[in-house]
């Protein structure tokens, strides 16, 4: 259940003696809705949650994205953490339901392809198109706490996906941007990841520093399959996380 956004790196200029180090800050906020199935306990259940029932029961969020690179190579670190809360009813107890989901996915790129489009940008870098093979670890955490009469019950799972993609970065003009990444991964049938997100960025500053303001969409699908507490069956989880994206990634 997350809400979450992407952001990528500014193009930097790869002329020799101009490959310096860079950080990238890019908090962002992701509209996203629930679809898939979920099973525990021998028990299936479909998963369809719109985004407006996400934030009605949300407590928080904290997402963002931290890249560094020299415009050849590079590496980032994209986080989210939401959690929800709600109240509901069984056997004539009110019970308080609160579900938290973390997911970081660390990674690495290298531009493998680069062609010059002419002119320069606002921040006189030239414009350009790059293709940039990337590959990292993804790890996603999902836990559930119930509370009744004072007591509380809890249970978490949480794996890991090796993934692999590409990144594209196009310069449309002096200000406009244009960044796509899709990458694959997973161990197996039972456990696996896909995920793709695009975004349309446009160049200014804020607070004297070169900033770039996006949106886009993001949608990540993944399944995970392993033994459920209950101890008398799986806990599968086949769900798509999707919606529209918005965020600005910041160069220091």
């Amino acid at each position: 259940m997350l809400i979450s956004a992407a952001a990528a790196a500014e193009p930097i200029d790869t002329a020799p003696g101009a490959r310096a180090w860079s950080v990238f800050v890019s908090p962002y906020a992701w509209a996203a809705s629930l679809i898939g199935d979920a099973a525990i306990a021998g028990r299936r259940t479909a998963v369809a949650v719109p985004f407006s029932e996400v934030l009605s029961h949300l407590d928080l969020a904290v997402m963002g994205n931290i890249e560094v690179g020299n415009g050849l190579y590079g590496v980032y670190l994209d986080g989210q953490h939401v959690e929800t809360s709600q109240r509901a009813q069984a056997l004539g107890l009110r019970l308080g339901i609160g579900i938290t989901t973390t997911r970081l996915s660390a990674g690495a790129f290298f531009k493998l392809h680069e062609v010059a489009l002419g002119g320069q940008t606002v921040f006189n870098r030239p414009r350009t198109l790059s293709l940039e093979p990337t590959a990292g670890l993804r790890w996603t955490r999902l836990s559930a706490d119930i509370g009744v009469l004072g007591l509380g019950f809890g249970k978490a799972s949480d794996w890991y996906d090796p993934f692999a993609g590409l990144r594209i970065n196009a310069d449309l003009d002096a200000r406009w941007n244009l960044f796509v990444q899709a990458d694959i991964g997973g161990t197996g049938a039972s456990q696996y990841s896909a995920q793709i997100q695009a975004y349309l960025g446009y160049r200014t500053y804020l607070l004297g520093h070169e900033t770039v303001l996006r949106a886009g969409y993001r949608a990540i699908h993944q399944v995970h399959e392993a033994a459920d507490f209950t101890g008398r069956g799986r806990f599968r989880w086949d769900v798509t996380q999707h919606g529209p994206a918005l965020g600005l990634t910041m160069r220091f």
